[in-house]
């Protein structure tokens, strides 16, 4: 079985910063409600194996040396065995997921972030029954991250989605065309499109090594950015519309930001399934489920 993995950061770590340069032999404690959940809930015991990770490639695969105690159920003491840091994939996957109600919208972030999506990104459809407005954007922005850390530990992914800020349709349409500029493909899913996903072209990749070093870089660290460069390895995005389906009016501005209408089956799925599927239709295509390199 593999071994559980918590997101940690600067601030979750006894010293302050202490993963950052963690190397084999280093120890240092995950303090917080990480630490809280690996103590209390998963209650990890002495000798047991744990992967911690940074939300952007970074795993440290790490021995328990000390679970919680007396007043420190928010720490756990560990040593580091081996660190990992994961080049990022050729292409990078993106769902532009309009909102639904109920948790359907949530759980399509769910379920994408078990299949690999890199990039979420909210669409304030002009069918969508559900609305955020004013702070509830905010909130709902914060919950799909949530979900998608979430999701993350689950699949035991080393990198954490990001999940941009709530879009309209005419500012989904300017990162569309950002993104194909930048030699990306943005499909939209379509029961009425006469192509099917499995014939779309796919973007070409670009080398885990070269990737990596663009993502090294200073631009890299804006969400903004991380939406559609040059220099990256491009975006292959999905856009999925709300239970009323997208109405012409959307798709034909789709169409013209340089987006390409496509089938996904022969089956009309509801719209926290179709993105997921989706997805997994074009990582298996684009081989992303292959073992990729490690540095």
């Amino acid at each position: 079985m593999t071994a559980p993995v918590f997101v940690l950061t600067a601030q979750t770590t006894s010293p302050a910063g202490a993963a950052a340069a963690a190397r084999a032999g280093d120890v240092f404690s995950l303090l917080g409600p990480e630490a809280r959940h690996a103590v209390s809930v998963r209650r990890l015991r002495v000798g047991e194996r744990v992967d911690l990770v940074d939300g952007v490639g970074l795993r440290l695969v790490c021995e328990v040396l000390e679970s919680g105690g007396r007043d420190r159920k928010d720490q756990l003491a560990v040593k580091v065995l081996e660190r990992v840091q994961e080049r990022p994939a050729p292409l990078r996957l993106a769902l532009v997921q309009a909102l639904a109600k109920g948790d359907r919208d949530a759980q399509a972030v769910e379920t994408a972030t078990e299949v690999g999506v890199d990039l979420v990104l909210p669409w304030q459809s002009e069918r969508c029954v559900s609305v955020w407005k004013g702070p509830k954007a905010a909130k709902g922005q914060e919950r799909w991250q949530a979900t998608a850390q979430e999701a993350s530990k689950q699949a035991r992914r080393a990198r954490v989605p990001v999940v941009e800020g709530l879009r309209g349709t005419p500012e989904l349409c300017t990162w569309v065309a950002q993104v194909v500029s930048a030699g990306g493909v943005v499909l939209v899913l379509h029961e009425e499109a006469s192509a099917p996903i499995s014939g779309a072209t796919l973007p070409a990749p670009v080398s885990q090594a070269a990737a990596g070093v663009a993502e090294g870089t200073e631009a890299a660290e804006s969400t903004a950015v991380l939406g559609a460069t040059a220099g990256l390895a491009p975006v292959l995005a999905v856009v999925v519309g709300p239970e009323g389906g997208i109405s012409a009016a959307e798709t034909a501005a789709l169409e013209e930001a340089g987006a390409v209408t496509v089938r996904l089956g022969p089956h009309v799925m509801r719209t926290a399934s179709a993105g997921p599927v989706a997805l997994a239709v074009l990582a298996q295509r684009a081989g992303l489920w292959e073992p990729q390199e490690q540095g």
